[in-house]
């Protein structure tokens, strides 16, 4: 999180295809005075920067993106304009914001009266409104688009894989058709056809292959290039011009290659334009799967409804969702969806909220019961208070906790981030020593021999595999979680989470519901449990104690007609005495009874027994004699017993923490099952007591829903709130549980090990198969097969002596990014414990 001094910016950066790529980015971004921390996610393609607003501007972190060689690319708003009439009105404003400093475009649309503007994120919106200002309109404030923007962003995705596809069916059929033609000689009609001319024509053929379909990888290497640096482009660049050039060279000067070698001039134009061919379908895969890691951001989104019911000047009319303020009555009928966040104030219904928090039971409500935005409504009609539009909706926040966590980087990352750094550069020394070394000591013809291994290490090397291992599975089990109603905060809460050892309940709204309830009512004296609740609900109606409220709601719960107390008076640490049908009563503890003289008509032994269960017996005398006795507690959530048996399951300790007695905190944990109890502890003295645990060596969990809870949230490795709790306590976390399931603690925890799996599965992938294939493609293999010659059934792979065929090393290179990808995209089949 940032302090008041600390800003932080999203960019979002183009041209980014290798883990090289991120590390050139931060390194330029941290050279900026002023920024604290600087983390870029290839998989996302963004720079999450927290800088300090005194020292350093956002102009400064675009120009530094654009100084490492890569596209920062712009801000894209929406705002209101007001004053527009006509047409002319749409040109004038459109013009002002275009002439402003660091705005791209400007498109005004008169219909919705709106502007969507994209600018440099330098640029002051201020310098915006004066602009539109001095034309005589207002540029009103910004809309929540982020619907929009995710249309917008589908778009370009579509567009940049429908290029990719066209670009890459191009490359292959070309390929396919030059291969063909390299064999020539043994077809049928083509043998007679001179070799010279057969080569004029495959140079014909591949020529838009290499400039047209693999444009994109020279403008990539020029890119980084020119600031004296290179990626993952450079390598492809590199490989295929190399053997591009070779071939026209071959073609043109056919004499002056077999001079130097002695043999016949190939060309490999097939080889060229098959590598870039099989480079864009990896290309286009990946693009595929990138646009999955983030289909739980999209579902989110698309939850939100278009427009709202709202009562305006006594009349019922639908507006855009954008319409609705805070303070607006909405309506909403049977199946219709929940637009914004309210609180009822009129009708019941049953709202499905599994949405947003995976609970697929639908929740009753009634006045003053909060309802959000994106729910359904599934029977009854109901009247609510809009209280949060926009971006302050719940689904809104989930959405921003989502995408935050997405951007965010695991440490695990860094190891890879540090190797691809070194990456590129290292992979273009080792393909000069291949080439080197093969011209001097390779067999006959030489230079044709030490051209395809250096071609083949320039291609197969693979730094995206590195750079997407992590940030992939993270986008999807942050998503997951999110459908789980588990929100995780960042890559580094869900590489902790795995690790916890111990786990720490606040009972109080953790455990427990959080609110006193009738458990038990025994009665004695002839008085029915109806009558005996009836006559202590009506002395307690105006009390505002826990307990005295408990006893109300039961007694409402059950339909009871409660009577007016008169005389009433709280005796305090006692209980109450008041007069009800002009009967006196007395409700309170033992100590009321025995300080009155009240036989306990044998309920002495049931309250002691009440007690040792953890709850709270409050006795009640009528005329004079005890009546019965009214047990109240803070019940058990429905889960909690599940959710301590499944944390045990994975070898978890799991401890109680409240500041109750020890004698109710015992009962509470002989009822739920854990296995360390600390109880009577002040709030002031959680950190102590979650430090305690840490000191043992252990990482630590910590879960609980109020303010008090906030700074052993903040302590424990890992703080998990309920989202039923308080903003202070869901702020200070880094999980957030929506349903308010403590089951859910073992979902996180489930989910954190599953993602952490599959990282290692992607890194370990990653490198396995550049420390392997790479001397492969450098011809490790050609002092085994120098000899006895490669086996018939390799030789279609490995040639004649062992060499890699360069076309299989672009495949190889292909396909390791896809199953990063494709591995991490299993995690969507995540599903928690069965319960």
């Amino acid at each position: 999180m940032t302090t008041k001094t600390e800003e932080q910016v999203t960019i979002a950066v183009g041209g980014m295809t290798c883990a090289s790529c991120v590390g050139r980015v931060e390194g330029s971004l941290s050279k900026v005075p002023g920024v604290l921390d600087a983390s870029v996610n290839l998989a996302t393609e963004e720079a999450t920067v927290t800088y300090d607003p005194d020292a350093a501007t956002p102009g400064e972190l675009y120009d530094a993106v654009a100084a490492a060689g890569y596209e920062a690319k712009p801000v894209t708003k929406t705002f209101a304009v007001r004053g527009m009439t006509c047409a002319s009105c749409v040109r004038r404003v459109e013009d002002a914001l275009q002439k402003a400093d660091g705005v791209q475009r400007a498109q005004v649309n008169l219909a919705t009266e709106r502007v969507t503007v994209s600018y440099n994120p330098g640029t002051a919106l201020d310098t915006l409104r004066a602009g539109v200002a001095a034309r005589g309109y207002e540029l009103a404030g910004e809309i929540d688009a982020a619907a929009e923007l995710e249309d917008t962003e589908a778009e370009e995705r579509a567009r940049e894989e429908r290029d990719l596809r066209i670009r890459m069916v191009a490359a292959i059929a070309v390929g396919v058709a030059l291969i063909v033609l390299s064999q020539s000689g043994n077809i049928p009609g083509l043998s007679s056809v001179r070799p010279g001319f057969i080569n004029m024509i495959s140079w014909a053929l591949a020529t838009p292959v290499q400039f047209w379909a693999g444009a994109r990888f020279y403008r990539g290497a020029w890119q980084v290039g020119r600031h004296r640096s290179t990626d993952m482009n450079t390598l492809i660049a590199t490989g295929t011009s190399v053997a591009y050039g070779y071939s026209v060279v071959a073609t043109v000067w056919p004499g002056l290659i077999e001079r130097a070698e002695g043999v016949s001039a190939d060309v490999y134009f097939d080889t060229a334009a098959v590598i870039v061919g099989l480079i864009l379908l990896g290309r286009w895969l990946e693009a595929r799967a990138k646009g999955q890691t983030s289909a739980a951001i999209k579902r989110l989104m698309g939850l939100q409804a278009k427009t709202a019911r709202v009562v305006r000047d006594s009349e019922e009319q639908d507006v855009p969702i954008e319409d609705v303020v805070p303070g607006d009555t909405v309506i909403v009928r049977p199946g219709e969806k929940i637009a914004v966040d309210g609180v009822v104030v009129d009708g019941r219904s049953a709202v499905d909220e599994s949405m947003l928090t995976g609970e697929s039971l639908p929740v009753e409500k009634g006045p003053k019961d909060e309802v959000f935005g994106a729910t359904i409504n599934k029977t009854g009609s109901f009247r609510f208070q809009a209280t949060k539009v926009g971006k302050d909706s719940a689904l809104a926040q989930i959405i921003r906790l989502v995408q935050e966590a997405q951007g965010s980087k695991a440490p695990i990352q860094r190891l890879a981030d540090v190797i691809a750094s070194y990456f590129v550069p290292a992979v273009l020394t080792i393909a000069l020593g291949t080439f080197a070394l093969w011209l001097a000591l390779g067999p006959s013809p030489a230079v044709t021999y030490a051209l395809l291994a250096a071609v083949a290490v320039l291609i197969i090397a693979c730094p995206c595999a590195l750079g997407l291992a992590t940030p992939t599975a993270i986008m999807v089990g942050t998503g997951k979680g999110a459908e789980h109603g588990v929100l995780i905060r960042g890559g580094e809460s869900l590489e902790t989470a795995h690790k916890i050892k111990a786990v720490v309940l606040d009972k109080t709204g953790t455990i427990t519901e959080g609110k006193p309830s009738v458990t038990d009512v025994v009665t004695t004296d002839g008085l029915s449990d109806d009558d005996l609740l009836r006559l202590a609900a009506s002395a307690e109606r105006g009390s505002e104690h826990p307990l005295g409220e408990a006893i109300v709601q039961e007694a409402q719960d059950r339909g009871l007609s409660l009577a007016e107390a008169q005389e009433f008076q709280a005796v305090p640490g006692h209980g109450i005495e008041a007069r009800v049908d002009g009967r006196p009563l007395l409700l309170g503890n033992l100590k009321l009874m025995n300080d009155n003289r009240f036989e306990l008509n044998g309920l002495a032994a049931q309250g002691e027994t009440l007690s040792e269960e953890g709850k709270t017996p409050m006795f009640v005398a009528v005329d004079g004699r005890v009546a019965g006795v009214i047990a109240v507690a803070d019940t058990l959530k429905p889960g909690s017993r599940d959710a301590v048996a499944e944390l045990h399951r994975t070898g978890i300790e799991v401890v109680m923490l409240t500041g109750d007695n020890r004698r109710t905190a015992e009962a509470i944990a002989r009822q739920v099952g854990v296995d360390r109890v600390l109880a009577e502890v002040l709030p002031e003295d959680k950190v102590n007591h979650v430090r305690a645990l840490q000191d043992e060596g252990k990482v630590v969990a910590m879960v609980g829903d109020g303010i008090n809870d906030a700074p052993a949230l903040a302590q424990a490795d890992i703080g998990i709130a309920i989202g039923t709790g308080t903003d202070v306590a869901i702020e200070a976390s880094d999980i957030t549980l929506i349903k308010g399931d403590p089951r859910d603690i073992a979902t996180a925890i489930q989910l954190s090990k599953q993602t952490m799996r599959t990282i290692r599965q992607n890194l370990f992938w990653a490198f396995a198969y550049n420390v392997a294939l790479i001397p492969i493609a450098a011809g490790v293999l050609y002092p085994v097969f120098s000899s006895s010659g490669v086996p018939s059934g390799l030789e279609p792979f490995l040639g004649e002596f062992g060499f890699l065929n360069p076309m299989l090393a672009a495949g190889a290179m292909a396909l390791s990014s896809v199953s990063v990808m494709t591995n991490s995209l299993r995690l969507r089949g995540f599903r928690p414990a069965a319960r």
